[in-house]
């Protein structure tokens, strides 16, 4: 039996699956990542982080599963998009890496938008905190001796592979986010690097996402019992490998991400560069395809907040108790998710959280599903802003974490009057992506054939929509109301 293994490096935890040549799940697991925000609007992690999470969690699948262990045939990578490792000569992390999530480089998109013409056109995207061109300038100014001893620029999921291979590989999906790339051409681009300060000579060397970057070391091999020499996929972004993991390989395929960030992803065969609302166009893990972006920054990671100052003990109990409630809709107060700033429509890293119409009778279930709707209709912007910018929406899978609630899909599906595909594996997520891109560096099929069938529809609601169109109408307004 084939097997293939597949590691997502995510923002949260690092998740580990094996998976047969059929998809089913063999065996799992997770180990937890934390963030540090040592200064306003600072987020990072140490990338050595990501890979005692990694190396955790393949040791746990080597101590409870050691035969499947042994019987997988390719491993493939995904992560976190947008994070900056800077390695020195020694293959050491010099400083903890800026996530995706971070937004102290507002100045220096504005700098990177006036010296280089037409920078989306280029890139894809114009250039926004958060992504690694910008992040790269703030460190050329902020901190210039640790860009003097970076001998590589790595992303997330590329320093975990450097520290299974011992080598500095990337693709070209999650590299083209980076906003260093020529995208179109896929290939890094000059002129993108100088204006950051830096060489394409500290950039990976870059393979196609389902093609072998780098093999295992011997001696990782032996510690977590896998097979010598085995073969690494290239891998892909969190959000590209989600789309393999969403059956998303056709132009026109969409699905929408619920897990600690919201996506909602559209694959293109044709370069459509986004050149506003927060949106931005970068390759996908497919090869000849490309894929239309829009992010909400706080998704799953809104219900997650709210349920800490509630002291929601199990959120999967909370969003039923908030279903069963049937809550009056003139009770349901309205949220904006801006909890740290937000990308689409508003391109934003200084947007703030509001909580507004809050009445007598609310309490914790009201409040919950204010949040929850707030979050429905920040996809819906996302949504708005996809078909502003061209996109083709054919049918529109829903996986991540928040995909366990089916109401909180069908609240999305009312809001965008869109139905929505559950998947069977819609909770794998990028890991089952980075399995299926592993399987295809060893020679087997991307995607499979059952990836369109056996999934529940969820459809819009029609006795909903009223209440929901007026709660969105006050939601709009938040945003237009906050102090410049």
């Amino acid at each position: 039996m084939s097997l293939f293994l597949g590691l997502d490096i995510g923002t949260s935890a690092v998740k580990a699956i094996i998976i047969d040549a059929e998809d089913r799940e063999q065996a799992s697991a997770v180990a937890p990542l934390s963030i540090d925000h040592p200064h306003p609007l600072w987020s990072e992690q140490h990338p050595d982080a990501w890979w005692a999470a990694s190396a955790a969690v393949l040791d746990r699948l080597a101590a409870d599963h050691p035969k499947l262990m042994s019987g997988v045939a390719a491993l493939g990578l995904s992560g976190q998009m947008l994070g900056v490792a800077l390695i020195d000569a020694a293959g050491r992390p010099i400083r903890p890496a800026p996530l995706w999530n971070d937004s102290r480089a507002g100045a220096e998109c504005a700098e990177l938008d006036v010296k280089v013409a037409d920078f989306a056109g280029i890139a894809g995207a114009r250039p926004m905190p958060g992504f690694s061109a910008p992040k790269i300038l703030w460190l050329s100014r902020h901190e210039p001796e640790a860009l003097k001893r970076t001998r590589c620029i790595l992303l997330t999921k590329d320093y975990v592979r450097l520290c299974l291979t011992g080598e500095a590989i990337s693709d070209r999906a999650d590299s083209s986010a980076t906003l260093l790339m020529d995208t179109q051409a896929g290939t890094w681009s000059p002129q993108l690097a100088e204006a950051c300060g830096i060489s394409t000579g500290l950039l990976p060397e870059l393979v196609e996402s389902g093609e072998v970057g780098g093999t295992l070391r011997p001696e990782l091999a032996r510690r977590f019992g896998l097979r010598s020499n085995l073969p690494i996929a290239g891998g892909a972004g969190d959000n590209m490998a989600g789309a393999i993991g969403a059956g998303v390989v056709r132009t026109g395929d969409a699905y929408i991400s619920l897990g600690t960030s919201g996506v909602y992803f559209v694959a293109n065969d044709r370069f459509v560069p986004a050149r506003g609302q927060g949106m931005h166009t970068h390759r996908h893990a497919v090869p000849g395809l490309f894929g239309q972006h829009g992010c909400v920054l706080s998704a799953a990671s809104a219900l997650n907040w709210v349920a800490g100052i509630l002291g929601v003990v199990s959120i999967e109990r909370f969003l039923a108790e908030i279903e069963a409630a049937d809550l009056p809709p003139a009770d349901i107060p309205v949220f904006s998710p801006y909890l740290g700033g937000e990308r689409t429509p508003h391109d934003d890293p200084l947007a703030t959280a509001t909580l507004s119409n809050l009445r007598g009778a609310a309490g914790p279930l009201h409040i919950g599903r204010g949040v929850i709707e707030g979050v429905a209709f920040a996809i819906a912007d996302c949504h708005d802003a996809l078909i502003a910018a061209g996109a083709s929406i054919g049918t529109i899978a829903l996986v991540g974490g928040g995909a366990r609630s089916r109401f909180w899909g069908q609240l999305i599906a009312t809001v965008i009057d869109r139905p929505l595909l559950l998947p069977p594996l819609a909770l794998l997520g990028p890991a089952l992506g980075a399995a299926r891109l592993a399987r295809q560096a060893s020679g087997g099929g991307l995607s499979h054939e059952g990836d369109r069938h056996g999934m529940t529809m969820l459809e819009p609601r029609a006795g909903w929509r009223p209440g929901l169109e007026e709660r969105r109408a006050i939601y709009r307004q938040h945003y237009a109301k906050l102090p410049v």
